[in-house]
């Protein structure tokens, strides 16, 4: 069979692009400086498939910040208020991702969300009655010939018009029909033109053909490809989907000029299904995603085998076998993990092993299962990987629903939480993270690498938390955060302090843009080994008079920030991190922490993607797993959570069932519309509603985030509300952090002497 992957990696193997892209972002390199990276990569990244054997290669997976984003780029999607700025068309393109500030006029970013159900982020396109889109750039035409220059013929790639319709975000009356014919009018003109360069294959991609579908979505879907295809001539269409089915949709698209049609059989397993009521017709290819793009586990080749005869038993369909998803959700190699034991090793795949996956059960396809590739596989996966901790899987098996039920309910703990803490109004704080300077990663590199004693680290952290404590109380902030200058990462770091996990050292995934997180491996049963945060929180507790919070990484977060394991269920490794994050808790409550926060950044993360599975696949463990965490706790403490990222809109409910005193959410890049569904659902638990977006390095004025305030407390009431940044500071300078939060303080003090004033 034919082999290809729908996406790859683009950061680097050992981040290379981000490095790059923050020197050009500092003034230190040169446009084309930056640009010779980029195609540095590029090449590398072709030749790496190449060489794999893979047949069908991608091009125009490469982003120098979000794949949506240049789509939209390229499509002149650009918000007049950018546009006005007239920068070049790299600064212009980052304006729309980062937010400017200078001379030439100061914009916030674009929206940023995650990637259906990914830690991946994208920039939100933004449509207005003003938007005229048309070809702009030539970003895709030049990728596809930079490989052509290589001896490479690509497959180019985009995001599809129906997805970024979608996806985007409409303002001043704006509706996504507005857009349909001038969508289909661009994407007909780029199949020409890649026709004319020589293209034998384009990809588009339509991920949003998994969400539910309406009649008026198919219909909108039937609306830009009755206009795109005509125009396709002798190049072949592949229309692909991953992440989900498509159990409402198939029937309609495979009745379209499509050549090739790409479905995922890893999370869409329903797909299966599908093909059994809707016969594939066999005049198109069939793209297989088989291999899964998102877990970083040696396939299982019996199991993948399987699926394909499945697959074949109906339909007559030629067959493309391909990864479900793009690469770009797993890190690149094991070459680069020395470190990982090889009995250990031998259980995973990165990016490049998976290309050695599809060779594999390609040539198993062929040679039959005596293949030795085959019967190592089997062998390996009839051996048990780790030993099971049965006294914890009992004590889960024998919690009640007593258990997961905190007392007395919140709006009596809330009371006495007011009296306890005697906070003012609208209180002052920061969601945990302080910038991780080059001295603090240096001091972490140095004791990694033996440089450094043990007590040298704490030292040096100790004064960097000192430092801070003190700036917070020069400006007046209210509750206080010690900065955790002690951790590699949210999720990295509570995991080296638990049984069951294992760690890379180069295992990075790009998160958005210049942002790489190093996912750890839950590799068997999950357990505290020790206490985690408890030294460095009583530490700079014992540094003020002042309420300093507790931080902590919550249970789903936990699970969904992590590579999961595939041999039990989700919801049984959630219920074990929660359990050893239970214990953190009471250890911290013991030693005198009054507000402990325990951060559900991911919760919506993994929610399926049809609504009719939220409860019955996700919802319905995922809450009682962040209940369980702080059900024993006193009612004098208080427990925060944060979230970041993500539409919260309709899980409201679910996220107040959380049972949480305070929740602060990612709110200013989305214009503060969830406060909307706060005031709907007539949210209970007390707010705080980012006031500024800190993944922007732009510094907010006093005033702007005075009128931010004013927006909040039209929607919540004064007492619920709390006054915070969008999320941590650690990818921050130092100069931004403080100036921003100087701003946020001194606005929180004008609104709350105005407040004063009415009263």
């Amino acid at each position: 069979m034919t082999t290809t992957v729908i996406g790859y990696p683009r950061i680097g193997a050992k981040r290379e692009l981000k490095f790059a892209t923050q020197k050009y972002f500092k003034n230190r390199i040169s446009e084309d400086e930056l640009q010779a990276k980029a195609a540095q990569l590029r090449s590398t990244h072709w030749n790496t498939l190449k060489n794999a054997g893979i047949d069908q290669i991608p091009s125009n997976d490469f982003s120098f910040f979000d794949n949506t984003l240049d789509a939209a780029f390229l499509l002149n999607i650009v918000p007049e208020r950018y546009a006005a700025l007239h920068l070049p068309a790299l600064a212009e393109y980052f304006a729309l991702a980062r937010g400017y500030q200078g001379e030439d006029g100061d914009v916030k970013a674009l929206p940023m969300k995650k990637w259906f159900n990914t830690n991946y982020h994208y920039i939100v396109p933004e449509f207005s009655p003003k938007t005229k889109i048309q070809l702009h750039g030539s970003k895709i035409f030049e990728e596809f010939q930079e490989a052509k220059d290589q001896g490479i013929i690509t497959r180019p790639v985009i995001v599809g018009p129906y997805t970024l319709l979608r996806l985007g975000r409409f303002v001043d009356g704006a509706k996504p029909a507005d857009f349909i014919a001038d969508l289909a009018a661009a994407y007909k003109e780029i199949i020409e033109k890649l026709s004319a360069e020589g293209a034998e294959w384009f990809q588009i991609d339509e991920p949003a053909l998994v969400y539910d579908q309406t009649e008026a979505d198919l219909e909108t879907f039937r609306a830009l490809y009755d206009q795109i295809l005509p125009a396709k001539g002798s190049l072949k269409i592949l229309l692909q989907t991953y992440f989900g089915d498509l159990r409402d949709s198939l029937a309609v698209v495979d009745k379209f000029d499509f050549d090739g049609i790409g479905l995922d059989f890893v999370e869409g397993r329903e797909n299966l299904e599908v093909l059994n009521k809707v016969k594939f017709p066999k005049d198109k290819t069939l793209f297989a995603g088989v291999i899964n793009g998102k877990n970083i586990w040696k396939a299982h080749y019996a199991k993948v085998l399987s699926t394909i005869q499945a697959i074949q038993s109906n339909t007559d369909a030629p067959i493309v076998i391909s990864t479900s998803c793009s690469l770009l959700h797993v890190p690149y190699t094991l070459d680069n993990e020395p470190k990982l034991p090889a009995d250990e090793k031998q259980y995973l795949a990165f990016a490049n092993e998976k290309l050695g996956e599809l060779h594999d059960i390609d040539h198993i396809l062929t040679a039959g299962l005596d293949d030795p590739a085959y019967q190592a596989n089997i062998a390996l996966f009839s051996k048990p990987r780790y030993e099971e901790n049965k006294a914890l899987n009992a004590k889960i098996a024998a919690l009640t629903p007593a258990d997961y039920t905190r007392k007395p309910a919140r709006k009596e703990r809330l009371a006495i939480q007011k009296k306890e803490f005697n906070l003012p109004i609208l209180p002052t704080t920061t969601i945990g993270s302080f910038p991780q300077s080059p001295a603090v990663r240096k001091n972490r590199y140095q004791l990694r690498h033996g440089e450094i004693t043990k007590a040298q680290y704490d030292k040096f952290n100790e004064e960097e938390t000192k430092r801070w404590i003190k700036f917070q109380e020069d400006i007046g902030i209210d509750v206080l955060v010690h900065g955790e200058f002690e951790r590699n990462d949210m999720v990295e770091y509570f995991g080296e302090h638990l049984n069951g996990y294992r760690f890379t050292e180069n295992g990075w995934v790009q998160s958005y843009g210049t942002r790489a997180v190093k996912p750890p491996i839950i590799w068997g049963d999950v357990s505290r080994r020790e206490p985690i945060t408890v030294d460095a929180s009583v530490y700079a507790q014992s540094q003020t008079k002042k309420i300093m919070k507790g931080m902590l990484t919550g249970p789903v977060t936990m699970l969904n920030w992590s590579f999961p394991r595939e041999d039990v269920s989700r919801e049984l490794s959630t219920q074990q991190l929660a359990l050893a994050l239970q214990e953190e808790v009471l250890d911290l409550e013991a030693h005198g922490i009054k507000i402990i926060q325990i951060d559900e950044a991911a919760l919506r993360e993994k929610l399926p993607l049809r609504k009719s599975d939220w409860f019955t696949k996700y919802l319905d463990w995922a809450v009682p797993a962040f209940r369980l965490v702080g059900a024993k706790v006193k009612p004098t403490t208080q427990i925060h959570t944060h979230m970041c990222y993500s539409e919260f809109g309709d899980i409201i409910p679910a996220i107040d069932d959380l049972d949480a005193d305070v929740i602060s959410f990612e709110a200013s890049r989305a214009d503060l519309t969830l406060l909307d569904a706060l005031q709907k659902n007539h949210f209970e638990t007390e707010v705080g509603p980012g006031v500024y977006d800190i993944h922007s390095p732009r510094v907010p004025s006093e005033q702007e985030i005075i009128n931010v305030i004013h927006k909040i407390l039209a929607k919540v009431p004064a007492d619920n509300v709390w006054i915070n940044p969008d999320c941590g500071l650690k990818t921050r300078e130092e100069p931004e952090a403080k100036a921003s939060l100087i701003n946020l303080v001194a606005a929180t003090k004008a609104v709350r002497a105005e407040l004063a004033h009415e009263n």
